[in-house]
């Protein structure tokens, strides 16, 4: 099995101190912390820090402080884009409101810091901070350019650039707080780096590929939402640089268009067909290139990085 239960149980124990009260405010800040999420980040976190130390105590409150910061974005993300679902559940928004959702957020972002606190070592939690900190301003700059690709079409490098900092930012977080926590070498932080680099950009990429061609109820949301929003996903930037006029000229007149049926996003999801694949060899190539880096690394303890960066071009949500 990919995921260690053990590892992942010590995790959500973890979280629990940090949102262990009931009230109003503090059950909308669980409300999608424990609601079935995959761990990837706090779970990173710890399988780095392994690669060179086993003691879970120490590396405990930095994979939190990762997770707290994960779920803190995701429910601001779901308020700016007015979305009713995540993963299979009501967003944090409709169930307790715009006001409250916007608390149990910053709740959350401090909770972050409060666990950095708890790091026992104050040289590594001064680091840690500085690379949290970094990733926050990274995701937000990520997004406000995402919001900016609304109005116009991205070029390739610039979608990239977005995605690395949108998406890639905080998993390149988790690997190197990871690193640090683990005294790391530089060259070990530096290939670490790399290889949390090309999974984030294929995370992503992933993602983009499941809204065209993933399951609704594994994915927890509708199949072709990203064609209704009109999103600039690497697969549409690919398409509007090699499709023929027609195609082209077609797929823009349903892209972004709210009122289209399920015939018409069926259309521009094989119009897309091509570009599916362009994204799906790529993500091949850069989970290869991701591999690469490790080989510095012991072989028995590097596998479970080289198995997730498999697991996240394999993922069926």
């Amino acid at each position: 099995m990919l995921f260690d239960v053990e590892i992942l149980k010590k995790i959500d124990e973890e979280l629990k101190k940090y949102v262990d009260k009931n009230d109003e405010l503090y059950n909308a800040s669980k409300h999608l912390l424990f609601a079935g999420g995959k761990r990837l980040r706090p779970y990173l976190t710890v399988i780095t820090y392994n690669l060179k130390k086993d003691n879970m105590e120490e590396i405990l409150p930095a994979a939190a402080a990762v997770e707290l910061i994960h779920n803190y974005t995701l429910i601001h993300d779901d308020i700016m884009d007015n979305d009713d679902e995540r993963r299979g559940k009501p967003t944090v928004h409709v169930v307790y409101g715009e006001p409250i959702a916007i608390l149990a957020g910053d709740l959350l972002y401090a909770k972050a810091f409060e666990a950095v606190s708890n790091i026992k070592d104050s040289k590594k939690a001064h680091d840690v901070l500085k690379i949290l900190s970094k990733a926050c301003v990274e995701v937000c700059e990520g997004q406000a350019m995402d919001m900016k690709f609304e109005n116009y079409n991205p070029t390739m490098e610039e979608y990239l650039e977005m995605i690395r900092k949108k998406t890639g930012a905080l998993l390149e977080a988790s690997v190197e707080i990871g690193a640090i926590m683990a005294d790391c070498s530089e060259e070990e932080k530096t290939a670490l780096k790399e290889y949390a680099k090309r999974i984030g950009l294929t995370f992503q990429i992933q993602d983009d590929v499941l809204d065209l061609i993933g399951d609704k109820n594994k994915i927890g949301k509708p199949v072709g939402s990203d064609i209704r929003e009109g999103k600039k996903t690497i697969i549409v930037i690919h398409a509007l640089k090699t499709l023929d006029e027609e195609k082209k000229r077609r797929l823009l007149e349903i892209l972004g268009n709210k009122n289209i049926g399920e015939e018409e996003i069926k259309e521009a999801i094989e119009i897309l067909k091509p570009s599916i694949e362009y994204a799906k060899e790529l993500m091949k190539i850069k989970t290869e290139e991701a591999k690469n880096y490790l080989k510095i690394f012991d072989e028995e303890r590097r596998k479970v990085l080289e198995d997730l960066a498999d697991f996240i071009i394999s993922r069926i949500h």
